[in-house]
């Protein structure tokens, strides 16, 4: 585990939304980086399917990104590997 620098206003964000949500400071960061990450990787979908990745991530063991870079993880909508 590292340490990530940020401003202090993205600290204060960060402390906002988490509390609102219920979430640590820390997990809302994982939470946004992860929206982020998978945003740019998959740029055509929305911030609701971006969820049902998440979620697809997490049953399959958490997100990894080689796992979302390789198309191991199926987009919403789209039929798994081997399940037509």
């Amino acid at each position: 585990m590292g340490i990530v620098k940020i401003s202090d206003q993205m600290h204060e964000n960060l402390r906002v939304a988490g509390t609102a949500l219920s979430r640590s400071i820390n997990a809302q960061a994982e939470h946004w980086m992860r929206v982020g990450m998978l945003t740019e990787m998959y740029p055509e979908l929305d911030y609701r399917e971006i969820c049902q990745l998440l979620i697809r991530a997490e049953l399959a063991g958490g997100l990894d990104i080689t796992m979302a870079s390789s198309g191991q993880l199926h987009k919403p909508g789209a039929a798994p590997a081997g399940k037509h």
